[in-house]
């Protein structure tokens, strides 16, 4: 069942951009001010407690929230109310608002750091004066030093903290709490303390240490932001293919421009040459070329006409078509491709879920662990300012900063990795099951071969028999009648054209009677049995000629099966297909385990068995006809265009004909894997390490943003190391 949108009440009502499909809605939203595992947490948990809200996925990448509910449409009200709430502004997701939120947000955060910069360089020059000093200056010397470090360090505190104090703020009103509660209490207490301690003219001051803590969050923040729009950057590029205008015919033929966003299924849209089909539908009138590489992954264009669908993304090359809408913008197939662009992010991983908990933890352990330092140094040793102090340096070192960004950087990076190299992965843990298979199954229609008939004997027909099939098969959308008008070439078609149903087509050429279809129908008898495909061309009384159609493999089935074979893999081949081609298709390609003749359910119990057997078989066929084998395997991969992703079973989707994507795809999944590990390994370390000389105050708060931001920075470029070839 296709999507169907709610009627819109306004441009800016949530309930105007819910959609419904098999009775459930959803909706798309911009969150504003998630930055980390305990928003998310937040956000999914405090929407799931609400009535009729079934699922609630925050993708920290985009910031887009997938919100499934039942009931009325303007529930979706209640649900950004909710939000407001929690503290995070919320409105409908639109990819070029994103993308332009995402640009003011870089800016304001290189503003805030270039202050916060700035200031820690004066501070620290002021604070080496006074350190190189010590001794020598008098008090009254030092005082003013220090009220001029706070002259610089207050009012850019005040201005890069923003960020931070805003969110912390948001939490505080909602009564929640979030990363930057203790972040900002960090900050306060580091100024308010040195404002105090410069008052009554004794110790030390740390206003260096909170601007170099901002100045350090800030770089965090903006490299994470940035990260943030590379992740979404896929999507942002195939939202860009959108057209934004669309031509609209009234039923009096005159046409006018609309917003592409306001066409409905059934609308008659005019394209001219050189524009993008704003919406998918159907040719009705014209014919032409189309760059059809979105949906085909090829780049030779397409000749379209009366009849044939068009999708979304589409480049019109010649002559203008007038197209009807199969559906609106929303529903289009780029749109559904830009949503399972970001689906791979969606679903967690059990290391997503791991690292979740453990920042879940965050914010009770470390208000928990600053207390106890506090309460413990002034009892053992009654002197509040270094509680105080030691406290803070808590407070700042146990950031999570790392633990969250160790899963999410890894699955983003390598999503888009594997994005570049024409794969779709539709599973957030698609790639963490697919790093420990160790079988590999295929199937072989559609998947190790192209999946449509190719004329084989072309060479061996006699001079102008494949012109003559050819005037009669460019009128038929039969796959053999689709292969010889292929073999042909364009050209003129038979005169008095008739398809027989179950038998061929019939018509006449330069006067003669001419029928061109199946050995029954023409009453001749059936050529070799080994042939996959056969079809016969009958001039007059003539003999009849022959046809061959075989299925051919992928030009790159053999290499595939050798780069799945070298990473350790077995590969076995199962087809339901005649003994002789699935025969002859495995020992071309080196697979030496192969069955044929398989029902769909014989194929489900094979690699059931290889699951009980521990072997988490990766499945890779036709994402549309394998769909319960696929399901069955460990995780699955699948062969298919742009237009069949939406309705592929499979966890990983290979646009395109390249098979080589399959073994680059194990590279990268179990790649991902060790970056995970090595990052869990490094933000532990950093925890086990840091936190005792916090605790125990050999680490002063100026040490600590530089242990914290360092860590944070260490787990990102580690997880970066993924985007190389």
């Amino acid at each position: 069942m296709a999507d169907a949108v709610i009627d819109p009440v306004s441009d800016t009502d949530p309930a105007a951009f819910v959609r419904e499909r098999d009775g459930t809605k959803s909706l798309d939203l911009a969150v504003e001010g998630a930055r980390c595992a305990g928003c998310i947490a937040k956000i999914e948990g405090g929407l799931s407690e609400m009535e009729g809200v079934k699922t609630a996925r925050l993708n920290l990448s985009t910031g887009r929230l997938a919100v499934t509910f039942d009931g009325a449409a303007t529930r979706a009200n209640a649900i950004v109310a909710r939000l407001r709430a929690l503290g995070y502004p919320a409105r409908p997701f639109a990819p070029e608002q994103t993308e332009d939120a995402t640009s003011r947000e870089e800016k304001r955060l290189l503003r805030a750091m270039a202050v916060a910069g700035f200031a820690m360089a004066n501070v620290m020059l002021l604070s080496i004066a006074v350190w190189s000093g010590e001794g020598e200056m008098g008090a009254t010397t030092k005082q003013f030093l220090h009220w001029l470090q706070g002259l610089i360090a207050l009012p850019a505190a005040a201005y890069a903290g923003r960020p931070f104090f805003e969110s912390a703020w948001r939490a505080l009103r909602s009564r929640h709490v979030n990363m930057d509660v203790p972040i900002s209490l960090a900050v306060l207490l580091a100024c308010g303390l040195s404002v105090y301690e410069t008052a009554i003219g004794a110790g030390d001051t740390y206003f260096d240490a909170a601007v170099m803590l901002l100045f350090f969050l800030l770089i965090g923040r903006y490299l994470d932001s940035r990260l943030r729009a590379r992740a979404g950057a896929s999507a942002r590029r195939l939202a860009a293919m959108q057209a934004s205008v669309a031509y609209r015919m009234a039923p009096d033929g005159t046409v006018s421009a609309i917003p592409a966003r306001d066409v409905e299924p059934g609308d008659r849209l005019v394209v001219g040459a050189g524009d993008r089909m704003p919406v998918d539908g159907e040719v009705i009138e014209g014919r032409g070329s189309v760059d059809a590489a979105l949906v085909t992954g090829e780049t030779t264009p397409l000749t379209l006409g009366p009849g044939d669908a068009v999708y979304s993304g589409m480049v019109n090359l010649d002559a203008a078509l007038t197209i009807r809408a199969t559906a609106a913008r929303e529903d289009s197939l780029l749109a559904e491709i830009a949503r399972l662009v970001e689906a791979g992010e969606q679903k967690r991983s059990s290391y997503v879920r791991l690292a979740d908990h453990a920042a879940r933890l965050y914010v009770p352990v470390v208000h928990t662990l600053a207390l106890a330092t506090l309460v413990g140094w002034i009892v053992l040793t009654g002197d509040v300012r270094t509680a105080i102090l030691n406290a803070i340096a808590v407070l700042i070192i146990t950031c999570p900063c790392a633990l969250g960004l160790a899963v999410p950087a890894v699955q983003v990076v390598a999503c888009g990795r594997l994005f570049r190299e024409n794969v779709l992965v539709k599973a957030g843990d698609a790639l963490e099951r697919l790093a420990t298979s160790r079988y590999a199954v295929f199937d072989k229609t559609g998947t190790l071969t192209l999946g449509k008939p190719q004329l084989v004997n072309a060479d061996d027909l006699p001079d102008g028999a494949l012109e003559i099939a050819a005037k009669l098969a460019r009128t038929s959308r039969h796959p053999l009648s689709r292969a010889v008008a292929d073999a042909a070439g364009m050209g003129d078609t038979a005169a008095d054209i008739a398809e027989v149903s179950g038998g061929g087509i019939e018509g006449r050429v330069d006067g003669q009677r001419v029928r061109f279809g199946s050995a029954g129908w023409l009453d001749v008898e059936a050529g070799d049995g080994d042939a996959a495909l056969e079809a016969w061309l009958k001039i007059d009384d003539a003999a009849p000629i022959r046809f061959v159609f075989a299925d051919r493999l992928r030009a790159d089935a053999a290499e595939a099966i050798a780069g799945v074979k070298a990473r350790g893999l077995d590969c076995e081949l199962l087809s339901g297909d005649r003994e002789a081609p699935v025969r002859a298709a495995a020992e071309t390609i080196g697979i030496d385990r192969w069955t044929a003749h398989l029902k769909p359910d014989e194929k489900i119990a094979r690699i059931r068995d290889l699951v009980e057997d521990g072997l988490d078989p990766v499945m890779i066929g036709d994402g549309l006809n394998d769909a319960p084998a696929l399901a069955e395997a460990h995780v699955s991969i699948s062969m298919g265009s742009a237009a069949e992703i939406s309705r592929s079973a499979a966890d990983l989707v290979i646009q395109g004909d390249k098979l080589s994507a399959i073994p680059v795809a194990i590279d990268v999944a179990r790649a991902s894997r060790r970056r995970v590990f090595e990052n869990f390994a490094l933000a532990a370390a950093y925890n086990c390490i840091a936190v005792p000389l916090a605790v125990f105050g050999f680490v002063t708060p100026l040490v600590a943003a530089i242990a914290m931001s360092g860590s944070s920075l260490l787990v990102t470029g580690n997880a970066l190391r993924l985007a190389k070839r």
